[in-house]
C-alpha cells in the first residue's frame, strides 16, 4: 500500500521538480512568465535551447490586433499574406481575433505564429506569449508613430481636459497603451484624473470609443489617432464633426511579432519577408499610406510604452492579463444583451390578422 502511494507522489512531483530544473538553468529572466528566458536581457524570450522545441509548420497563422472590425483588417492583409505565402514556400492564412486577450492567448497556447499587436497589448505577448517584436509598418521616411488625441464633438463646450470634469470619458479597454494607461499617466498633470474627476466607461475598442463621441453617448474619448485618421479617410465619420482638445507626444503603433520558438531559419525568413515587402496601393489607402515594414525591437522602439505603465503602476504581468481577460468577456457580455434588447424593438409589429 505504502510502495503505490510513494509512486504516485514521485509521479505528481516530476512536473514541479522539471519546473524547477528549467528556471534554475535559465539565470535571468526579467518581467518574462516562468516559460520563458532571457539570457541575453533584450527583454524578450530566448529561442529554446533544445533544438527539439524547435517549431517548424507547414500553414502559418497570422492574426492583426481588433482595434477596429476583425473582418476589415483581414481584408486589408490579404496582399500582404498572399506575400507570405510564395516568399515563405509555406500557406499563411488569417485568423480573426475578437479581443486582445484572445490573441496573446492564441500565441501563448502556440496557435499563432505571426501577429499584429496594438501597441499597449505587445507588452502582454512578450511577457506572457513569447512574442518576438521585429517590426513596425512605416513609410520610406520613417515608422509610423500616433498620437493619443482626446476627441470632443465639434460642437461641444469643452476646450481643455479640466473642462471633462464629471463628464463622460470612454476609454477603450484596460490594456490599451493610447486608450487608458498613457491618459491615466498623462491626464493629472492636465487637471483631469481618471477614475477620480469621472468614471471610467470602458468602451470596448477605439472605433467604439470615435463612434460614441460622434453618436454622443461619450462627452470625449482618447484614442490613437492613426485609428482616428484611418476612420476619417474611410468615411466612416467626418472630421468637421470633432475637435482635439489635447494630444500626446508620439508612441510606436502595433508591432509585428513572431513567436519566439519559432526554426530560426523560418524566423529569419519571415522577418526577411516583412522587410522586402512593399505594399500594394490599396493596402498603402487602407493603412494610412504607409507603404512598408521598419525593423524594430521592443527593447528600444517600446521604451516610452513601457515607461507609462511604470507611471501608473500598470505592470505586465499574468494577474493583470487575467483581470483584462475578464473585464473584456463581461463588456462583450454587456453588449450583447444590449443588441439582443434591441432587436425586438427594432422589428417591426406583427400585421393584425382578420377575424376568420
Amino acid at each position: 500500500m505504502l510502495r503505490p502511494l510513494l509512486a504516485a507522489t514521485a509521479l505528481a512531483l516530476l512536473p514541479s521538480l522539471a519546473q524547477a530544473q528549467g528556471a534554475a538553468a535559465c539565470t535571468h529572466r526579467g518581467a518574462l512568465d516562468d516559460a520563458f528566458c532571457d539570457e541575453d536581457r533584450d527583454l524578450v524570450a530566448d529561442p529554446p535551447r533544445d533544438a527539439s522545441r524547435f517549431r517548424n509548420p507547414s500553414t502559418l497563422v497570422f492574426a492583426y490586433t481588433p482595434v477596429e472590425d476583425p473582418a476589415l483588417y483581414a481584408s486589408q492583409f490579404r496582399p500582404l499574406l498572399e506575400h507570405l505565402t510564395q516568399c515563405t514556400g509555406r500557406r499563411v492564412v488569417y485568423f480573426q481575433v475578437t479581443s486582445n486577450a484572445a490573441q496573446v492567448e492564441a500565441m501563448r497556447s502556440g496557435r499563432l505564429h505571426i501577429a499584429g499587436f496594438s501597441t499597449g497589448p505587445t507588452a502582454f505577448a512578450v511577457n506572457l506569449a513569447g512574442a518576438v517584436p521585429f517590426a513596425i509598418k512605416g513609410n520610406e521616411r520613417e515608422f509610423e508613430s500616433y498620437r493619443v488625441v482626446t476627441l470632443v464633438r465639434a460642437n461641444s463646450e469643452f476646450r481643455n481636459l479640466a473642462d471633462l470634469k464629471g463628464r463622460r470619458v470612454a476609454h477603450t479597454s484596460a490594456t490599451s497603451n493610447s486608450g487608458n494607461l498613457a491618459p491615466r499617466a498623462m491626464f493629472p498633470a492636465q487637471g483631469l484624473t481618471p477614475d477620480t474627476d469621472y468614471r471610467v466607461i470602458y468602451s470596448g475598442g477605439h472605433d467604439r470609443s470615435v463612434m460614441g463621441v460622434n453618436a454622443g453617448d461619450y462627452d470625449a474619448a482618447p484614442v490613437a489617432s492613426d485609428v482616428y485618421n484611418r476612420m476619417v479617410g474611410r468615411g466612416q465619420v467626418r472630421g468637421e464633426n470633432f475637435r482635439t482638445i489635447w494630444q500626446s507626444d508620439p508612441f510606436p503603433t502595433s508591432s509585428f511579432a513572431h513567436a519566439h520558438d519559432l526554426q530560426p531559419e523560418l524566423a529569419q525568413r519571415i522577418r526577411q519577408c516583412f522587410y522586402d515587402y512593399r505594399f500594394p496601393e490599396q493596402m498603402q489607402r487602407d493603412l494610412g499610406g504607409n507603404d512598408r515594414f521598419w525593423p524594430a525591437t521592443y527593447l528600444r522602439e517600446w521604451a516610452p510604452v513601457r515607461a507609462v505603465a511604470d507611471a501608473v503602476n500598470a505592470p505586465y504581468t499574468r494577474a493583470a492579463f487575467d483581470a483584462e481577460s475578464r473585464r473584456e468577456l463581461e463588456a462583450e457580455a454587456r453588449r450583447r444583451a444590449a443588441q439582443q434588447q434591441q432587436q425586438p424593438a427594432q422589428q417591426p409589429a406583427p400585421a393584425p390578422q382578420r377575424p376568420q
